[in-house]
């Protein structure tokens, strides 16, 4: 992934130095600079869960804790971000702008079930610490996706999006 960043990086400054590219170019090459980095973040932290869940069986909490769920919305939000920019959709963009609110929220509900349960059950405490980082790094991707967003609404609009 550090590799695929830097190469896109070099392509896109390439262009700006042999195209000289103007407006709505521009704002597409700026957009896919500024997109790279949150793409390789978002491979950080999904290598952090697969480390994480490959060292620890946390399977029975994973399912009473709606990580499942939260991924799922997770890997939608990116795949979607992806997809808007790809096909320059302005409205898929914005969708998952929006859509970072339900992963938020499944974030808080995830962190307050875990509270209840350590308070209940201190033996698992260290397994509950885990999930709350995965639940964590979920959150950052859903977060790196909506950046991903924005920034197709940039390179379509012209307009920073603002929260």
């Amino acid at each position: 992934i550090d590799q695929k960043e830097k190469d896109i990086e070099s392509l896109c400054l390439k262009l700006l130095l042999q195209q000289h590219p103007v407006a709505g170019d521009l704002r597409l090459i700026s957009a896919a600079l500024k997109m790279i980095t949150d793409m390789e973040r978002i491979g950080d932290q999904a290598a952090d869960i697969a480390e994480i869940v490959a060292y620890v069986d946390l399977t029975d909490n994973i399912n009473k804790l709606h990580i499942s769920d939260m991924a799922t919305a997770t890997i939608k939000m990116v795949t979607d971000s992806i997809d808007a920019f790809v096909k320059r959709d302005l409205k898929l963009a914005e969708e998952v702008i929006a859509y970072d609110d339900v992963v938020d929220e499944l974030f808080c509900k995830i962190k307050k079930d875990v509270i209840s349960l350590i308070t209940n059950n201190q033996k698992d405490g260290e397994h509950f610490v885990d999930i709350i980082m995965i639940a964590k790094y979920l959150e950052r991707i859903g977060d790196h996706a909506t950046n991903i967003a924005e920034w197709v609404v940039f390179s379509i609009t012209g307009e920073h999006k603002e929260q």
